[in-house]
């Protein structure tokens, strides 16, 4: 990693407590894998160094119309780390995001670990130990999500907070191709999407996070956390919403963001 890297990475990290920053355009050319990752690895070195645990992956990218928006023909990932992770029905401090959007996803939870950087979705399949809806807030340290993949990368994944449903389940007998998904806010339809809509699949968008992460000598282990991808558009939020997702056959999960 060059100095470079390294500076970078201290201007995202700052920006979670001093506020957003210009986009990286100067620093890193919009589809600048590489270089996007490298400053995302650097964080999370240093936020594990701070004691932050690592507890899955995120990822994100999974619709082709944001893909073809960013100029893309692959998804992203980036790192969940446990205090990432809110109650179901919890409450989120507005103080502890910038510009919160919120996105619908199923999450999967590994019984066993993957390390084959030629996984399947079958492969998938028979690691998954259980199956919830989830709830990803996403945030942005860029100024008005003015992001290129680059940034997103580099920014981990835009990530900020997930909530995982209580109702967990196994996988036999789910559908998730085709389930459907309700977001409300407010109690009000937000959002809509189907399962269809992560990547073709969530297992398919699970197995490309398994083939890239076992390439680069970071496989995912047993109990590890994946957020698949969104099932439909994200929504901004506003301090006092309250957010419900519902997933067919799965269930809900749900938050408010501040006091309500």
């Amino acid at each position: 990693m060059s100095e470079f890297h390294e500076a970078v990475a201290a201007r995202l990290r700052d920006a979670y407590s001093t506020g957003v920053i210009d986009p990286l355009r100067q620093a890193l050319a919009p589809t600048d894998a590489a270089g996007a990752y490298a400053v995302q690895a650097i964080n999370t070195r240093f936020w594990q160094a701070q004691g932050r645990r690592i507890v899955g992956r995120k990822v994100g990218l999974t619709a082709q119309a944001v893909q073809q928006q960013l100029g893309v023909d692959q998804p992203d990932f980036g790192v969940l780390f446990d205090d990432m992770a809110l109650a179901d029905q919890g409450r989120l401090d507005p103080t502890r995001v910038i510009q919160p959007k919120a996105e619908a996803e199923i999450a999967i939870i590994l019984a066993a670990g993957i390390d084959n950087a030629e996984a399947s979705a079958s492969d998938v399949a028979a690691a998954v130990g259980e199956v919830a809806p989830a709830i990803e807030i996403v945030d942005s340290r860029i100024a008005n999500w003015q992001i290129t993949f680059a940034d997103t990368v580099a920014d981990n994944g835009s990530s900020a907070f997930f909530v995982l449903g209580e109702s967990r389940k196994p996988l036999a007998g789910l559908d998730l191709y085709s389930c459907g998904m309700v977001m409300e806010v407010n109690g009000k339809v937000a959002s809509l999407g189907a399962g269809a809509a992560c990547l073709g699949h969530p297992l398919e968008a699970a197995a490309w996070l398994a083939r890239t992460l076992s390439a680069i000598g970071e496989p995912l282990q047993a109990g590890d956390v994946v957020l698949t991808g969104a099932l439909g558009p994200m929504v901004a939020l506003k301090p006092g919403d309250t957010v419900a997702a519902h997933i067919g056959g799965l269930g809900s999960a749900s938050f408010t963001y501040g006091d309500n």
